[in-house]
């Protein structure tokens, strides 16, 4: 009966069971409502008071990732919860399969200025602004879209004039889809085809302009 009466009292000391959408944020592969300490860093930054995106549509990611050296990390990102289930299975494949990403930082970490974040080679997802040019929300500002390894992976427009407009302002070399280098997306790749096997348009294959970072749903 003692020895009973034990086994009873220690598993009522037992945290209780979390399944995945509950798992803590310090757990590799987590999705969880914004918590208060994130949600904190994201005001006046990433994310400011509008009619559209309510924190409620969020969900905060916790993502193992490894870099070219094959070092591993644990990245963080903010998302629509709408891709939330996806981008789990994205990045934990992409973790299997030891793909490269060098940097998964909330872009809050960069003031939520896109050219820094994006010239660091930093990964990331939700920020909050409008489509230049325009009072239409971007896919990024919705939480629908991902940028990915974008120094390596730029934007690339050439306007009428003939003037080319390059997004990071450092990544000229890697314009040249032709050459070898790392964190390079290409059509295929396990990362494209992940991705777009999970319902994302890839911005490497639109026609007036060029994202080759970019996945968005």
């Amino acid at each position: 009966m003692k020895k009973i009466l034990t086994i009873i009292l220690t598993l009522l000391t037992l945290p209780p069971f979390l399944g995945r959408a509950e798992v803590g944020p310090q757990e590799g592969w987590s999705s969880v409502p914004i918590p208060d300490a994130v949600w904190e860093r994201m005001q006046g930054k990433s994310y400011t008071d509008n009619p559209y995106i309510k924190r409620s549509d969020l969900r905060y990611l916790r993502l193992l990732h490894v870099d070219k050296e094959g070092k591993e990390h644990v990245g963080e990102m903010v998302c629509n919860k709408v891709i939330a289930d996806d981008l789990i299975d994205i990045f934990r494949e992409l973790y299997r399969q030891r793909y490269p990403i060098e940097r998964m930082q909330l872009i809050d970490d960069y003031d939520a200025n896109d050219e820094k974040s994006m010239r660091a080679n930093n990964t990331s997802c939700f920020c909050m602004r409008i489509v230049k040019g325009s009072k239409k929300l971007s896919k990024h500002a919705q939480g629908l879209a991902v940028d990915i390894n974008p120094l390596y992976n730029p934007y690339v427009k050439v306007g009428k004039d003939g003037k080319r407009t390059i997004q990071p302002s450092n990544a000229a070399t890697y314009c040249n889809r032709q050459g070898k280098y790392p964190y390079k997306i290409t059509v295929g790749d396990k990362c494209h085809r992940l991705f777009i096997n999970h319902g994302f348009r890839w911005g490497g294959a639109w026609r007036t302009l060029k994202d080759y970072q970019h996945f968005e749903k």
